[in-house]
């Protein structure tokens, strides 16, 4: 089966090679947020121009990066969310939002340590998972029917 699959969330380690390595061989296109950090954040004002407010430059910043996650996540068959150990994904828990709105099957990426905060949204997911290995088996049992 062809998937598109969307790898939301953390940008700072190396889960989403992991993944994508791991399922190699198997018809997946993959898409994902842009992760290099100053493109991201930088993006808005690079192409719209120079903000004194940091909130403003921000916003820029937020709003043509959510063009391309809205339409990203809107085309892709499965949504991958990872909730990283280090930094507080406040994005990604709304990329999990609006996948869960749009009906989108929703897979969380999580360490044990998240599991309260994260309640609401692992109740929303179709599979917690808690390595990049374990999603790479969940998407190749539903891209191939095979464990």
């Amino acid at each position: 089966m062809q998937l598109t699959v969307y790898l939301a969330g953390e940008i700072h380690t190396d889960w989403r090679e992991n993944i994508i390595a791991a399922c190699e061989g198997l018809a997946i296109e993959w898409h994902s947020p842009v992760t290099d950090h100053a493109a991201s954040d930088d993006c808005g004002v690079d192409i719209f121009g120079a903000e004194d407010s940091k909130f403003w430059h921000d916003r820029k910043g937020a709003s043509l990066n959510a063009v391309r996650t809205r339409t990203a996540i809107a085309r892709s068959d499965v949504i991958v969310v990872c909730f990283g150990e280090k930094y507080k994904q406040w994005n990604a828990a709304f990329d999990a939002g609006y996948a869960s709105a749009l009906g989108k099957p929703l897979i969380v990426l999580q360490p044990p340590e998240h599991d309260h905060a994260l309640k609401e949204i692992d109740a929303a997911a179709n599979a917690v998972a808690r390595s990049p290995s374990e999603v790479a088996r969940a998407l190749k049992y539903v891209a191939a029917g095979k464990l």
